[in-house]
């Protein structure tokens, strides 16, 4: 079993004061936005539904973890998605069905024998592990 990654204190405090700043800046970007346009309440439904629709799916058991996973091992195979995760083959097979589906991760199949199937992350999976780390980080450290 792999031991899992621990960010030493500083390299942490570091992770976290820069996902401040960036949070700030998008924070900041979000206001100009809204005080130069003016929001229509239709165009405003539509961007709430899709967001909560990627929000339920990401959020969905087993598949940040998945993201997760991918993010720090870059490309990995099945079996060692299955073994680090603890899932069984059937839930793993269908969450990394939809998160393809939904481009998040890239499936790359390479003909053998034997045959390899790995998965790496998109952009788009990619930047959903970046923005959901300030999550995973404050829910760590609000009982503190």
């Amino acid at each position: 079993m792999s031991t899992p990654i621990m960010l030493s204190n500083e390299l942490r405090k570091l992770v976290e004061k820069r996902m401040k700043q960036t949070l700030d800046g998008i924070e900041d970007t979000f206001h100009r936005i809204r005080e130069a346009h003016e929001i229509d309440p239709k165009e405003l439904k539509a961007d709430l539904e899709s967001l909560e629709r990627g929000f339920n799916l990401i959020f969905k058991k087993w598949n940040l973890g998945i993201l997760y996973t991918l993010f720090l091992k870059s490309t990995i195979g099945f079996s060692e998605i299955k073994s680090l995760l603890g899932v069984n083959s059937r839930t793993l097979s269908d969450k990394l069905k939809i998160l393809a589906e939904y481009e998040y991760i890239e499936r790359n199949v390479t003909s053998g024998p034997p045959l390899r199937v790995d998965y790496s992350l998109t952009k788009k999976g990619r930047n959903t592990v970046l923005l959901a780390l300030p999550l995973l980080y404050s829910s760590r450290t609000s009982g503190e």
